[in-house]
């Protein structure tokens, strides 16, 4: 990160500091990039004061996004946690990140991780795990909180169903809840349509019928909002935030009603008090974000209007500090009285308190614009826009009004000061969020892969909300990028290859279906050992040659070795046999066992398998497993010598032919070695001991390879088991080849 250091900083304070200097917009650009990175490090070491003025220095540069200031909210937050510690609404991290449903208490196996509620409309996001519909479309957080996964600006939200297995259980197991849901669901529905009449009637007749549904009473603050009644609204989320303060959106509802009311301070409180319990909370992040531009800004309108009404009783407005209206006769004042006002307006924000934040904000922005204010002029940060005479002034005072006696206030009207709402609890919202599992209503019918008609063993559930075994699913998608029930297009899903389980079917197996997933569980493990046998039925890729030590990258299409591919893979082995075809038998008699190295997947289900050849081996019988060939296979070694003399016979005939082979190589044109390097890299160097490995030396297989050989010719040397006549036939190809003319 580039630092704007402080000896050399000089220029960045000097356009907003009370100097009307002249700067290029080449220079406005860089200097605004340096400023704002120079901020946001020291926003994340909680310099705030500091921050704040690199941050309103950068805006007097040009244009900043609220978004930028998000280090700075970041940091605003931190000192607002540390001085509400003992706050009992900060519970520290209520909602602690689980690694996976299955490990939760069963009973909470269907809460919603969003809302802390039962699942409603259950969408299941590319981790695996599992949220209500309006949690995930309402974007209210950034992060799974159950993983950290990214899910900010999801791009396939919109493309997201319901989970069709799991809204069948839960319709199954809680039948009147998810009627109840239904029903609030439609309330939201006709909230965002603003049929706020009917809304209120329905959420009503919610609410009589069970006083307790805390998200019946929410959305009831939402219509009552729609119809201007925010008294009503604000009572029902004083009630919500006293009998489950561990409840995120409930403050954020609560600050978005207060920004309504103008209460700018108080909604800013609220807004904080939010992230507190939930700081991926990003609706709320992005509130603040505004709220603080808004403060900090020395060119926001609706600021600097009331504030420069209210402290200098002048209806034209000073751009900065040091300019005054001609008419007035000001001077400017020196930098050492700036720096000394300054001083005075961050070391408040610097020992932020729960009242008084926003109006240290409001301090540092007349800070910015000069002038002294009686402090009960700056008791809030006005949303009207250009207040230009004595009557917008007094307006600005009465409207807003800083809250001092505790987190919300509600407008009773008139001119008389706000009064806090009396909080009900009363036991009329219960913290209850989940409910036990029925288990005597729950079968394994009920949890069956539509495809193999077994218990789900490692479900994974698509876009579209149909949910299959994983093997199941990948042996489909090899075959076609569509849902094998509903045919919608999956394209995009097999490319991200992010095949998660869906933990919260998952789990439910576990918890309560434990003797049917135990007996599941031994099928796959006995499946799977059965593939892990490096000699019996080994899967057969018949295609080309392959030698050991030597490179073979393959290109994977077929649906039958793309799920060969997949097993090796995940029992482990990450191997199987190499052998060319043959048109009696099939494939050939010998062949030699690759080691995949790595596997890179095309989107369209299509792989680049770079391996390696490990052992020969010879064919004992041949077998079919779901479209690819086995084998059972024997492994070949190469029959030491143990006699001296025949050891120096043999070194003789060794070395002999490496040099043949490396006259070869080096006789042919540039443009042919450069492929065979680009393919099969450099040629090995000799060994000191050739019988030191059971294949013998790798140079002898790398040349082979290289040679322009007819294929059963390379087999028939693949086959020897004797390094002398291995060498012998490599001699006799090298003579041939010789004694053609190079062309």
């Amino acid at each position: 990160m580039s630092v704007l250091h402080s000896d050399g900083g000089g220029f960045f304070i000097a356009p907003g500091l009370g100097y009307n200097m002249e700067w290029d917009e080449e220079d406005s650009v860089d200097h605004q990039l340096l400023i704002l990175q120079k901020a946001d490090a020291l926003a994340s070491e909680n310099h705030l004061k500091e921050a704040l003025d690199l941050f309103s220095a950068a805006i007097r540069y040009g244009p900043v996004k609220p978004e930028q200031l998000s280090t700075l909210v970041d940091c605003i937050l931190r000192k607002f946690k540390a001085t509400h510690a003992s706050n009992p609404t900060d519970n520290n991290n209520t909602h602690s990140k689980k690694d996976s449903s299955a490990d939760q208490n069963p009973s909470d196996i269907f809460c919603c991780p969003g809302c802390h509620r039962l699942l409603n409309e259950p969408l299941t996001v590319s981790c695996g795990h599992t949220y209500c519909k309006r949690c995930l479309q309402g974007d209210l957080f950034s992060k799974c909180k159950l993983c950290s996964n990214d899910m900010a600006g999801r791009a396939e939200m919109p493309l997201l169903r319901p989970n069709v297995i799991l809204s069948n259980v839960l319709e199954k197991c809680y039948p009147s809840e998810t009627k109840i849901f239904k029903v609030i669901s439609k309330v939201e529905d006709l909230s965002r349509k603003r049929l706020f009449e009917e809304g209120l009637a329905l959420s009503n007749s919610i609410i009589e019928s069970d006083p307790g549904d805390a998200l019946a009473r929410m959305c009831r603050a939402e219509v009552y909002a729609g119809l201007k009644q925010y008294k009503s609204a604000l009572k029902d989320l004083e009630e919500l935030c006293a009998a489950l303060p561990d409840w995120p959106e409930v403050y954020y509802r609560k600050g978005k009603i207060l920004q309504e009311m103008n209460c700018s301070n108080d909604s800013l409180q609220v807004f904080l008090q939010c992230l507190a319990l939930d700081e991926d909370f990003m609706p709320a992040k992005q509130e603040v974000e505004k709220i603080v531009y808004d403060l900090v800004s020395p060119v926001c309108e609706n600021v600097k209007a009331g504030l420069q009404e209210t402290a200098l009783s002048s209806s034209p407005y000073m751009r900065s500090k040091g300019l005054v209206s001609e008419a007035q006769g000001q001077a400017p004042p020196d930098t050492h009285t700036y720096h000394k006002e300054e001083c005075d307006v961050l070391s408040q924000l610097e020992n932020v308190e729960h009242s008084g934040l926003s109006r240290a904000f409001s301090l540092r922005v007349h800070g910015r614009l000069g002038g002294s204010v009686p402090e009960e002029g700056l008791k809030r940060v006005s949303s009207a826009p250009q207040l230009g005479d004595q009557d917008k002034g007094v307006m600005l005072k009465r409207k807003l009004s800083v809250c001092e006696a505790g987190p919300s206030v509600i407008n009773s009207g008139g001119n008389k000061h706000k009064k806090q709402v009396d909080v009900m609890v009363a036991g009329n919202c219960t913290p209850v969020p989940c409910r036990e599992v029925p288990a005597e209503l729950l079968e394994a019918s009920d949890l069956e892969c539509p495809l193999c008609m077994r218990l789900f063993y490692q479900p994974v559930t698509t876009p579209c909300g149909h949910t299959f075994c994983k093997s199941c699913l990948e042996r489909c998608l090899d075959h076609m990028s569509q849902c094998p029930l509903c045919k919608e297009s999956l394209k995009e899903y097999l490319a991200s290859r992010q095949y998660s389980i869906t933990e919260v079917l998952d789990g439910l197996i576990k918890n309560y279906l434990p003797e049917e997933h135990l007996e599941r569980y031994k099928t796959h493990t006995e499946e799977t050992e059965e593939l892990s046998d490096l000699t019996k039925n080994v899967p057969m890729f018949v295609c080309t040659m392959a030698y050991p030590t030597v490179p073979c990258p393959l290109h994977v299409f077929e649906p039958r070795y793309r799920l060969m591919i997949r097993r090796c893979m995940e029992t482990g082995t990450k191997r199987f046999g190499m052998c060319i075809h043959d048109a009696q038998k099939g494939f050939a008699d010998y062949g030699c066992m690759l080691q995949i190295r790595s596997v890179h997947f095309l989107p369209d289900g299509r792989s680049v398998v770079d391996t390696i050849g490990w052992k020969r081996f010879q064919v004992l019988s041949r077998g079919m497993k779901d479209g690819y060939n086995t084998a059972d296979i024997e492994y070949l070694e190469d029959v030491k010598v143990n006699n001296v003399k025949g050891l120096l016979k043999l070194q003789e005939l060794h070395d002999q032919v490496y040099e043949q082979a490396c006259s070869w190589f080096q006789s042919l044109k540039n443009h042919f070695r450069g492929q065979i390097l680009q393919h099969f890299g450099p040629m090995p160097e000799q060994e000191t001991d050739l019988q030191v490995t059971p294949n013998g030396p790798a140079w002898c297989w790398w040349l082979l390879a290289v040679l322009p050989v007819d294929p059963r010719y390379q087999l028939s040397v693949l086959s020897m088991m004797s390094l002398k006549e291995r060498l012998v036939k490599i001699q006799q190809i090298l003579t041939y080849l010789q004694s053609i003319p190079n062309e």
